[in-house]
């Protein structure tokens, strides 16, 4: 009698400390019940509900599947295995739960309730509605099956139907969780920024410590364009979760976009410092390289943009970005392989043509250069840098009839364009310079000779 009276007493302490949300403690009181009577259903399934709320969905499966073993009628236990199982991805076998339930108990809205939501999950939208008007018929005040159908119609663009069916939500029970920050992604969806900003802040009121949601809305000021409210949420979200890679990531982001290379870089290497806990966010190589690009500290560049280029074969942008570190650091045989990477991939890039004819000149290779930057032009007519390193690649290789009709050309899009019209002055000195060298030449070989 004794171990009877003490499994009791375990699972009266389990409920108290469950009410007090000390569920690590329960769930050892629990344990240690069933232990003496293993053969209790309702607490089995109070184990399930234990280990759910500390977010071990897998085991609250098996509790809840014990539970059914030894009370195999336990409507409530069934829904709540066929919703963890959902959870788990596990949709085949939560209907086939929650089909049952319905059958056993056909007056039970619950089993129709919680199918819109899993046929919803499936995109079987149909089958969602016509759960929904099976429970209306039931009971036709459950805030979840207007909650549920809510998000079945949004997922279908029925955009309109379903703020109204939220609204209803509201109307049934003020408080729900969740259904503010609801409308508000659906007024989102509309385009109505401003109306969507209303239900997130009330949502918030509800619900102030929500990251998660602070997130959404920072990401909803920045689509609005309202990037000083949207940078002042990240840092809240910062101050309250500073392990939150997401919130820094984005913010460095942001600097980036403002021109502020050094505080996105700031932020970016805090994300890293983070990562042992949170990993790298998709695409952090390529915009850390590109901080370091526009912070002109080129070779810090180089590393992050090799991983974005393996982890990217086809990112244009990236391999670019890479021609142009290497270029910066006078790598320019380096440099010329990423911009024909780049090229391989957008053949009409005229920014890469022109950046591999430049280091093909200053590889000494005139002829092959000079072809780069005539692809540039051709695809790209109005390149007035591209004319100016033409031309001077038309004088190096003493082509003077090509250098003067490459810079009328350049004129006649930019009449005004400095280093052309420079260049088209000085043409005479070039000229002349060339005319020089070609009369030293022959005596500079002749002086050369050694004396007999």
């Amino acid at each position: 009698m004794n171990e009877w009276f003490e499994a009791e007493q375990r699972v009266e302490r389990a409920q108290r400390l469950t009410e007090s949300q000390r569920f690590e403690e329960a769930l050892a009181e629990i344990d240690g019940a069933i232990s003496i009577n293993p053969n209790n259903a309702t607490w089995h399934a109070q184990r399930g509900y234990v280990l759910e709320e500390l977010d071990r969905p897998e085991i609250a499966a098996e509790a809840y599947t014990r539970s059914l073993e030894i009370e195999s009628d336990d409507r409530e236990v069934s829904i709540a295995l066929g919703l963890v199982l959902s959870r788990l991805g596990r949709h085949t076998q939560a209907l086939e739960i929650l089909d049952q339930v319905a059958l056993n108990h056909p007056e039970f809205e619950p089993a129709y309730c919680y199918r819109i939501a899993i046929y919803t999950e499936l995109g079987r939208h149909d089958q969602a509605e016509e759960m929904f008007y099976l429970a209306q018929g039931i009971d036709d005040e459950c805030p979840h099956c207007f909650f549920n159908i809510g998000t079945s119609l949004l997922a279908r663009g029925e955009t309109k139907r379903a703020i109204f069916c939220w609204h209803r939500v509201l109307q049934l029970e003020p408080e729900y969780v969740g259904v503010n920050r609801r409308i508000a992604q659906a007024y989102r969806k509309k385009g109505e920024l401003k109306r969507a900003r209303e239900y997130f802040l009330e949502e918030l009121r509800d619900d102030p410590g929500n990251t998660d949601l602070m997130f959404e809305l920072a990401d909803m000021m920045l689509e609005a364009g309202q990037v000083s409210a949207a940078m002042a949420k990240l840092t809240q979200i910062i101050e309250l979760e500073p392990e939150s890679t997401e919130a820094r990531f984005t913010l460095g982001q942001i600097w980036l976009r403002k021109g502020n290379a050094e505080k996105a870089i700031e932020c970016f290497q805090e994300v890293i410092a983070y990562s042992d806990i949170n990993p790298l966010p998709i695409g952090f190589d390529r915009v850390m390289g590109l901080a370091y690009f526009q912070a002109g500290r080129w070779d810090d560049a180089l590393e992050p943009l090799q991983k974005a280029s393996e982890q990217d074969e086809a990112n244009v942008n990236v391999l670019m970005t890479l021609g142009h570190c290497l270029l910066a650091v006078k790598k320019c045989a380096e440099a010329a392989d990423w911009y024909r990477r780049a090229l391989a991939h957008d053949a009409e890039n005229a920014l890469a043509h022109h950046n591999l004819g430049l280091c093909l000149f200053k590889c000494g290779k005139f002829e092959a250069g000079l072809a780069q930057y005539e692809e540039a032009i051709r695809f790209k007519p109005d390149f007035a840098m591209a004319m100016h390193n033409a031309t001077l690649g038309y004088i190096q290789l003493g082509q003077w009839g090509k250098a003067r009709e490459m810079i009328d050309r350049a004129l006649k899009h930019d009449p005004v364009n400095a280093p052309i019209r420079r260049l088209s002055r000085q043409m005479w000195r070039y000229r002349l310079r060339r005319f020089a060298q070609s009369v030293i030449r022959p005596f500079t070989k002749l002086f050369k000779r050694p004396i007999h």
